[in-house]
């Protein structure tokens, strides 16, 4: 029995299109839609067809983030450290350190670790529908996708820590406001500015585009490469605290927590 497919890849000239495609769940991202994104873009990289990569949604929605069914679950045999650093080191090689330019289509919510991972984009462009939230310190968690340090280069200390401790929603144009997008346009124009954008990329010449990204890249990639690791240890920490596993059982239990001093 062939496994549901929740991601798709288009090719339109030197522009490949990947498109998440879980309407009904706002494209939450589950363990077999992560890793059919990931696997999109490994074929798209070793493919040799295109020069820019666009990043898009079906239906109201960019991404809810995180699928909470699958929300600390783990294979059976698997550690914390063996889950969390496999998708750490595939979004290092094909996120922090992809070979060609992404562009991200934004409409809706866009939440938690899909809105990390678009940080680690080269260009966002937002629906003026488009919001984003970083909601993981209320289910017991950190964000742990190198959002953080991408949000601390583009809005500083200020801005990330107020997304990060109080979860609340930023709205598309607090986010053009700080630079987290570059552009907001009309919802119904959102997939055509944004391959109008993506297939600009994807026209100018590839080498100027490698080197240039490679210049930007050393300017910012260390930083978010040193969050990916401590973000490693700290979650690991979190996962097998008091906290977390209060948490839990209120929840479970429809209460509210009883959290002790750390």
């Amino acid at each position: 029995m062939s496994e549901e497919r929740f991601v798709r890849v288009d090719f339109d000239g030197p522009v490949a299109i990947v498109t998440l495609d879980r309407p009904e769940t706002l494209n939450a991202m589950g363990d077999t839609m992560d890793n059919q994104f990931f696997d999109a873009l490994e074929e798209i990289f070793g493919s040799g067809r295109a020069r820019a990569v666009l990043w898009r949604a079906e239906g109201r929605a960019f991404s809810a983030g995180r699928d909470l069914n699958d929300l600390g679950v783990r294979p059976e045999g698997t550690t914390d450290y063996q889950y969390i650093s496999a998708g750490h080191a595939r979004t290092h090689e094909l996120l922090v350190n992809s070979p060609l330019p992404i562009v991200v289509a934004i409409q809706g919510w866009c939440i938690g670790g899909s809105f990390e991972r678009t940080l680690l984009c080269d260009v966002r462009i937002a629906a003026d529908d488009a919001r984003f939230r970083l909601p993981e310190l209320s289910h017991g968690l950190i964000p742990d996708s190198g959002g953080t340090a991408r949000i601390f280069q583009m809005c500083g200390h200020g801005v990330a820590s107020d997304l990060v401790l109080t979860a609340r929603v930023m709205e598309a144009d607090e986010a053009l406001r700080h630079g987290i997008v570059s552009r907001v346009v009309p919802r119904d124009e959102l997939d055509e500015v944004a391959m109008s954008v993506v297939g600009a990329v994807a026209a100018q010449p590839p080498l100027a585009v490698k080197v240039h990204r490679q210049v930007l890249g050393s300017l910012a990639t260390s930083e978010v490469s040193a969050s990916l690791r401590e973000e490693l240890l700290a979650q690991m920490l979190v996962y097998q605290s008091a906290d977390f596993a209060e948490l839990k059982a209120a929840r479970s239990e429809g209460r509210d927590p009883k959290y002790r001093a750390t």
